[in-house]
């Protein structure tokens, strides 16, 4: 893999940092859909899990089964690219929308109807979302009213122990898949960091072509536990509501023949620690993806997905 995804990783704070600093400032609604593809559906998801009064919505789904009759007065429509299909597809569904992106030269922001655009501020990215969805976090945090500083500070500061944790993991994760017949591997999460769990396992499948499944821990507890035995279990903790049944179902599964990781941030309270149990993941994906001799992160089609 390329030492330039490792580069890419490597900016997330320095880019955090410049967003706080550089970007205006906004307000974004309340009571609104929200719509967007892969990493820019999951960011605002996690909010909703924060109770945040937003409807975020894939916009494919939405666009082909949900459309109103009439045009809905506004929304907020996000797109890293700013240009991916099913995102530009909703454009006509609003009189107004705002419009979150990291290219804001790009048709998602030029539109007529378009009444703001938020840029991520996140700078280049060819390999898989890392600056730009921790920017994206950020840019909803700020835009409901949320001071994200300390959180900023505890991200810059534990950066070197996010890489040892990633690589650690893709070391096991390597290790295990090597030696044993592991069946499936999952990530899981609850509340906020559902959306951690969602966005770890997109990126784990573009670097490393491994079939990696996120989904919230207590549908993993509803059924799919059932296959614990050799499968490889990452869950995502963060101290809230559900962290006593998280700390169960790993006692529970290890004792079923699973593989359980961990990845926590003890330092931030459960709504912020989407920002910081992201980031393993990104390192874990670059060095997991170099164990494997991948040499190239989009294959079957490229970064930006554009519907033909």
């Amino acid at each position: 893999m390329s030492a330039k995804m490792l580069a890419e990783i490597n900016e997330i704070p320095v880019k955090a940092l410049e967003f706080m600093k550089e970007s205006p400032s906004y307000s974004l609604p309340l009571g609104v859909t929200y719509l967007g593809m892969g990493s820019s559906f999951f960011a605002p998801l996690a909010f909703k899990y924060m109770g945040v009064d937003i409807q975020p919505e894939m916009a494919s789904e939405f666009f082909n089964y949900l459309q109103p009759d009439s045009k809905l007065e506004n929304g907020v429509i996000l797109s890293q690219s700013g240009r991916s299909s099913e995102a530009l597809w909703c454009t006509d569904l609003f009189q107004n929308y705002i419009a979150v992106t990291n290219y804001p030269e790009n048709t998602l922001s030029t539109n007529p109807n378009v009444s703001q655009t938020i840029d991520l501020l996140a700078g280049d990215e060819q390999y898989s979302s890392s600056k730009t969805y921790i920017n994206t976090l950020l840019a909803l945090f700020k835009g409901f009213g949320t001071d994200c500083q300390n959180a900023v500070a505890v991200l810059v500061k534990n950066i070197p122990k996010y890489e040892q944790l990633g690589e650690r993991m893709a070391n096991e994760v390597f290790e295990l898949i090597s030696t044993q017949k592991i069946h499936g591997i999952y990530i899981v999460g609850s509340g906020p960091n559902i959306a951690t769990a969602y966005q770890s396992a997109l990126i784990m499948c573009e670097s490393t072509k491994l079939c990696f499944t996120g989904m919230p821990m207590a549908q993993y507890d509803h059924g799919p536990k059932e296959t614990a035995t050799n499968s490889i279990v990452i869950q995502i903790m963060a101290k809230g509501k559900s962290y006593e049944r998280s700390q169960k179902l790993t006692e529970i599964i290890r004792s079923s023949g699973a593989y359980a990781i961990t990845v926590e941030e003890p330092e931030v309270e459960e709504n912020f620690s989407i920002i910081h149990n992201m980031i393993p993941f990104n390192y874990m994906a670059y060095y997991l993806a170099e164990k494997l001799n991948i040499t190239e992160t989009f294959v079957v089609g490229g970064k930006v997905t554009e519907v033909i």
